[in-house]
């Protein structure tokens, strides 16, 4: 059960204070992580003997909670059976209510487990990677610890358990990421829908009941048998689903009078039986409407609803069929939200008391990281629902107190999932210490799970807010972590992480080498800057660049330089606004109504907030806004802005004085304006006057460009985008003015998609020659409703 502590959950504060003690080391692959709740956490690569060494467990049974005999389920007890003792998996698929969980439970106590032991899981909004690290953790015994995505099946070869996966709502593809993790083990999952076909094993359609199990069903709830002309009638109505024949049989015993209700009326028990409830249980249950589809631990339920035994009540909610009990406590269960809603009388609970109270107990050193990650679908809830109320500080707090917790229980996926929800809320409520933290997480995140592009960029932005917040400890924790952003699949053998396995997530880093238990990889120390000890007049490696907003980054979007230029944000998971109810309060996605609390000032950020970003509206849908976030990463269509910027790298001569060396990108070996490396004996040549655009210029953003002249009224700028392409931007025109186009890439999968359309941009050079002002526009697109908000204004200044 969750620990509470001493709290009434009646905090109100708008921060949440976490202090050093919120850290602790946790190994991913061979990263060895220490998470820091204030400052970003720290990465480093294992030494030798350093790599743990999970054992396996002599008998695996982690088994569901006790229940009672399912009603006439034999017959599918004797497919799940038939199908384990031939050696296939199996998957129960139904509709909703129809009796998949009872079954599955019942299953995985009373079959014969065979082979190394029984392993209960529920799915529920979880994903693949992390029920697989589940998997795991259930077989082995080991601590703060999760192999690569290449090493896992070698940890779990040789275990031959039976693996239980209720709420298994996955695809066919998600299904064998979990099947691939545990390769020597048979698995049963519960879903919805079929989709386990083929080679992967069988699949078994769950109906409902018999007439005569209805029967059965119906006396064991109401203590007698009933009328079996009514019985045979109601069984008909409710094509024999055990949860509508246990909420008529609820009415009946609640209301022993009324009898059982008319068949017409089975389908829409939920109303009467409200009527029949008290007060603590309807507010109870209101508590778990609030929350939609997320689990609460009774301890919860009863601090916030204030209901002495929440347990007790909770299990009577269950027995009516109005929740479900889990494996950590208790949810709604279905179509009871939808009916609460429509209820009046109601009063919502403050939305700054329930995020309060998780972010407070969250925050908690002595509170278990697993618990957190269990209640994890309804802390992602409550960021939901503050966004939606217009209270994004709120969601902030929530999600700024999980995420260290989140990290140390070592379940990526959702850790990923909160950290999309706090970056975008982290910028429009303006808290620039948040949006670093929250980037500098998502980067930290990217490296252990493989996604070396996402994250080269986040990591480098991490920086450059760091310092531009004045954390020297945060820009340090972001600028070692470039060091071990993964490199491409293919690395060579002098590459830092050639032979070091993959992340444990998705990975595109590279599979096979040193992936055994206890192997290492040497610490490949800090990457040098790609201009720093060349010979003079030799081309420095060509610098990629991010046509998100004229920022830079390296060639390899792997380990930078620490003074690495500002890139773009990822503005996160878009969230849909609900309407308002009369009463005011939000409400959100089929949830209960929620009080907001007072409403916040303007909604527009601080000056400097949102000095790169914005959100892409496509089809008409809004996305939240943005300011400094990767736009490699997000949920929706995002437009990437045209202007590429060249890393025009900062080196310290001989003497100790400062001297710039520009990275050639058109080819030349050398540069004017005195950012060339001249020979000693030789005096430079008189720096020509600058004339258009020709020549280096420095970014607002923090990078430079090197424009070259191509003929009357045209320049260049050449490098390689964020999708690895070359290109090159020609920019026309005449006198002060000058424009180009690029194309903006669709970028929902995390790499470039289609092209949405073309971003133009327009270069104005001030009356001193020496400033130009930088403005970026849509100037076609493929349909309707693409929008670019990442083209906001910035200023470029000529280098001297």
């Amino acid at each position: 059960m969750a620990d509470t502590g001493e709290d009434d959950g009646t905090r109100t504060g708008n921060r949440v204070d976490i202090d050093g003690d919120a850290t602790g080391p946790v190994i991913a692959g061979n990263y060895n992580v220490v998470v820091d709740a204030q400052h970003g956490s720290t990465v480093t690569v294992l030494m030798d003997g350093r790599r743990p060494r999970p054992r396996r467990r002599d008998r695996i049974r982690l088994l569901p909670r006790r229940q009672g005999t399912p009603v006439g389920r034999d017959a599918d007890l004797a497919a799940i059976a038939a199908a384990l003792h031939a050696g296939e998996s199996v998957q129960l698929w139904g509709p909703s209510g129809v009796g998949k969980s009872a079954l599955l439970r019942y299953a995985a106590r009373t079959l014969d487990a065979g082979g190394d032991g029984v392993v209960f899981l529920d799915a529920a909004r979880r994903e693949p990677e992390d029920l697989a690290q589940d998997i795991f953790e259930a077989c082995h015994s080991t601590g703060g610890y999760a192999p690569s995505r290449g090493e896992l099946p070698q940890l779990m070869e040789g275990v031959e358990a039976t693996v239980y996966v209720d709420n298994a709502d996955y695809t066919a593809e998600q299904l064998r990421t979990v099947m691939d993790a545990a390769p020597d083990a048979l698995f049963v999952f519960a879903g919805r829908e079929e989709v386990l076909q083929g080679t992967d094993g069988r699949a078994h359609r769950v109906e409902g009941v018999t007439r005569d199990a209805a029967a059965e069903l119906l006396t064991r709830e109401l203590g007698g048998s009933g009328d079996p002309d009514l019985v045979t009638a109601l069984w008909e109505a409710a094509a024999g689903t055990p949860l509508l024949l246990l909420r008529a049989a609820a009415v009946a015993r609640l209301d022993p009078a009324a009898g059982l209700p008319r068949p017409g009326a089975v389908r829409e028990l939920l109303h009467p039986l409200f009527d029949r409830l008290d007060e603590p249980s309807l507010r109870a249950l209101h508590l778990l409407g609030t929350f939609r589809d997320a689990e609460l631990d009774p301890e919860h339920i009863g601090a916030l609803s204030g209901t002495p035994d929440a347990a007790a009540l909770c299990a009577g909610l269950a027995g009516l069929g109005l929740a479900e009990e889990t494996e950590l406590g208790y949810r709604v269960a279905d179509g009871v939200v939808a009916a609460l809603r429509e209820r009046q009388g109601l009063r919502p609970y403050a939305l700054e008391r329930l995020c309060g109270y998780f972010a407070d107990w969250a925050a908690r050193p002595e509170t278990p990281a697993a618990q957190v990650a269990g209640h994890a679908r309804a802390l992602e809830v409550l960021a939901e629902l503050a966004e939606q109320s217009g209270r994004a500080d709120l969601a902030v707090r929530v999600v700024r107190a999980a995420s260290p917790a989140l990290a140390r229980s070592l379940r990526f996926g959702v850790w990923g999932r909160l950290l999309d929800q706090g970056l975008p809320a982290a910028q429009r409520a303006g808290d620039r210490q948040a949006e670093a933290y929250f980037t500098h997480e998502r980067g930290v995140r990217a490296v252990l799970t493989g996604n070396r592009v996402l994250a080269a960029v986040l990591l480098a932005e991490a920086g450059i807010l760091w310092r531009q917040l004045g954390d020297t400890q945060g820009a340090d924790a972001a600028a070692n972590a470039q060091q071990y952003v993964p490199q491409e699949p293919g690395a060579g053998a002098g590459s830092p992480d050639a032979g070091s396995p993959d992340g444990p997530g998705e990975a595109n880093a590279p599979e096979g080498g040193g992936s055994d238990v206890g192997s290492s990889s040497t610490d490949p120390g800090p990457l040098q800057d790609p201009t720093a000890g060349t010979v003079p007049g030799t081309p420095a490696p060509e610098p990629a660049l991010t046509p998100e907003t004229g920022a830079s980054m390296p060639t390899d979007p792997g380990p930078t330089a620490p003074d690495m230029p500002t890139v773009p944000s990822d503005p996160g998971v878009p969230v849909a606004s609900d309407p308002v109810s009369a009463s005011g309060a939000a409400t959100s996605g089929g949830g209960m109504p929620v009080d907001p609390g007072p409403p916040l000032g303007s909604a527009s950020l601080p000056p400097g907030a949102a000095d790169l970003g914005g959100a892409v509206v496509t089809g008409g849908a809004p996305v939240a806004g943005v300011s400094a976030a990767v736009a490699t990463a997000l949920k929706v269509a995002a437009v990437i802005a045209a202007l590429t910027i060249a890393v025009v790298a900062v080196q310290q001569s001989q003497d100790g004085s400062e001297s710039r060396s520009a990275t050639p990108v058109s080819g030349s070996t050398t540069m004017d304006a005195g950012f060339g490396d001249p020979t000693p004996e030789r005096e430079p040549e008189p720096e020509p006057e600058p004339t258009g655009l020709a020549g280096v210029w420095w970014s607002s953003e923090g990078g430079g460009i090197e424009f070259v002249e191509a003929g009357a009224g045209r320049y260049t700028a050449r490098a390689r985008d964020v999708c690895g392409d070359t290109i090159t931007a020609e920019f026309s025109g005449g006198g002060d003015t000058y424009s180009a186009t690029a194309p903006a890439y669709d970028m929902s999968s995390g790499s470039c998609g289609e092209v949405l359309g073309q971003v133009r941009t327009t270069i104005t050079i001030g009356e001193d020659g020496e400033t130009a002002s930088v403005t970026r526009e849509m100037a076609s697109t493929v349909r309707e409703g693409v929008t670019c908000y990442t083209c906001t204004p910035f200023t470029l200044t000529r280098a001297s």
